[in-house]
């Protein structure tokens, strides 16, 4: 019998999360509580669908066409994907053994680097690493959490030159500040591993879903930054990095 994970959804042709055309699943749980999470229902550790890898492999095979012509694989994300570090490791086997590129999608709050972890990113291809905040206050008031893990965890990956997209949110008022760019961009600097910087714009797509659980949105209000805020953003931080996008 195949190992079994908490799925919260399926995104069959994704493009934007890692290269290609991207088989993506999103995973069940996370222990951050992002202001601006657009995935607000997958938090629950105990919600999701009980699925093996067996069912997500039958259906991922079906799209091989698409993800080998565009140079594609699978992207595994969520929640937060390092809460099911086995079920990761267990697609990502099968997909290398199907010769499937394998994304990890992470938050980087690895409260732990042991040898499960490690045997996660010796079947990872590519891993897209969200920091934050490099404040470490305004990462508790955004997230509720300390960045110290993700920070360990961006400096494990270069110290095993894996190979990073780190993204990185441009919220007003929150992670917008040329200080707080700055430090991304000293902290980022000498790591050899990251291919590109992806910087996203703050929207409110995911509203919806607070507001369907009866919750407040706690960014009401906030609007998205603009064009002049991203620009200033990625002037800043190419000064670190030669490779920044949005």
């Amino acid at each position: 019998m195949s190992a079994t994970g908490r799925v919260h959804s399926i995104e069959t042709c994704g493009t934007v999360d890692g290269p290609g055309i991207r088989f993506i699943i999103f995973l069940q749980g996370c222990l951050m509580r992002c202001k601006y999470c657009h995935n607000r229902d997958t938090w629950d550790t105990e919600g999701g669908k009980i699925t093996s890898v067996d069912e997500l492999m039958a259906e991922l095979v079906q799209y091989r066409a698409y993800m080998e012509a565009s140079g594609g694989g699978i992207t595994i994300s969520g929640g937060e994907a390092m809460l099911q570090p086995e079920f990761v490791k267990a697609i990502f086997n099968a997909c290398r053994m199907e010769g499937i590129h394998t994304c990890l999608d992470t938050n980087g709050f690895v409260r732990r680097i042991d040898d499960t972890v490690k045997s996660v990113l010796d079947v990872t291809d590519l891993v897209l690493l969200d920091i934050k905040q490099m404040d470490n206050e305004k990462h508790i008031d955004l997230t509720h959490v300390s960045n110290k893990y993700t920070l360990e965890f961006a400096q494990f990956l270069a110290d095993r030159n894996q190979p990073v997209y780190l993204r990185y949110v441009v919220l007003p008022t929150y992670t917008d500040a040329e200080k707080d760019v700055h430090a991304l961009g000293k902290f980022i600097e000498p790591m050899k591993n990251i291919e590109k910087v992806e910087l996203l714009p703050y929207h409110e797509l995911g509203k919806h879903k607070w507001t369907a659980m009866g919750e407040i949105y706690p960014l009401d209000g906030i609007s998205p930054p603009t064009h002049e805020s991203m620009e200033k953003t990625k002037e800043i931080l190419l000064q670190y990095h030669n490779c920044v996008i949005y």
